[in-house]
């Protein structure tokens, strides 16, 4: 099979958690289509997650959000109190939707579906392994309808827009569409270095820690509807 290429020095390298064999190789098999993506580890729970973690140069490491032994949220949390800087995904099904916030609140980058479609898994691996957020947008208009306070979506919106200038508004959707801090300040004609500064300030002006509570706020806002 051609491999589906994208401009890359060097592979992104993956470490995948699921405890479901078959969904695990199909994930991998997906991947192994990408050139610019290497699957280095695979776990069948979470503490084989964390122990591949550590012992392993990973780059993206995608976790189930249930496992036994030790489930993907705490195994987040293990693996982003040894390496905090290391991009997490979720693998997801909408019956996890209980354990969405608790692993938004560990620190997860994204939110997957396991029955996406193989581009989607493609492109959030290197959307996250470039320092993007990522999750499916099936599970962003999920996730931000049940994150939705009683306030009405239009309410909401205008809240955004009176809060935040034009400028952060456009930065809060690039976000949402989960872009990279480089590919944010190619569309916005910034430094990578400014975009940072940009992020934290619009981060704590709104009072939200990461880029999927951003990308969360920007599906509720409308900003990407």
């Amino acid at each position: 099979m051609t491999g589906i290429s994208a401009p890359s020095v060097q592979p992104a390298r993956v470490l995948i958690a699921d405890d479901d064999r078959l969904v695990r190789a199909g994930i991998v098999g997906i991947l192994s289509t990408a050139d610019d993506i290497q699957v280095v580890a695979e776990a069948g729970d979470g503490v084989e997650a964390t122990e591949a973690a550590a012992a392993h140069r990973v780059d993206v490491v995608l976790l189930d959000i249930q496992m036994p032994r030790l489930d993907g949220i705490q195994a987040l949390r293990d693996i982003k109190r040894r390496q905090p800087l290391l991009p997490v995904a979720m693998l997801t099904t909408f019956s996890d939707d209980l354990l969405i916030s608790d692993a938004l609140s560990a620190g997860a980058l994204g939110f997957l579906l396991k029955s996406d479609d193989p581009q989607q898994l493609i492109g959030g691996v290197r959307a996250l392994a470039h320092g993007g957020g990522v999750f499916s947008p099936r599970v962003a208009r999920w996730l931000a309808t049940r994150e939705r306070t009683a306030m009405r979506s239009d309410q909401e919106n205008q809240r955004i827009r009176d809060l935040l200038t034009e400028r952060q508004l456009e930065l809060l959707a690039l976000v949402g569409r989960g872009l990279s801090n480089a590919q944010i300040g190619s569309q916005m004609s910034l430094s990578e270095g400014t975009v940072k500064q940009y992020l934290s300030a619009l981060f704590a002006h709104l009072g939200i820690d990461n880029r999927v509570q951003a990308a969360v706020l920007a599906y509720r806002s409308g900003l990407l509807e």
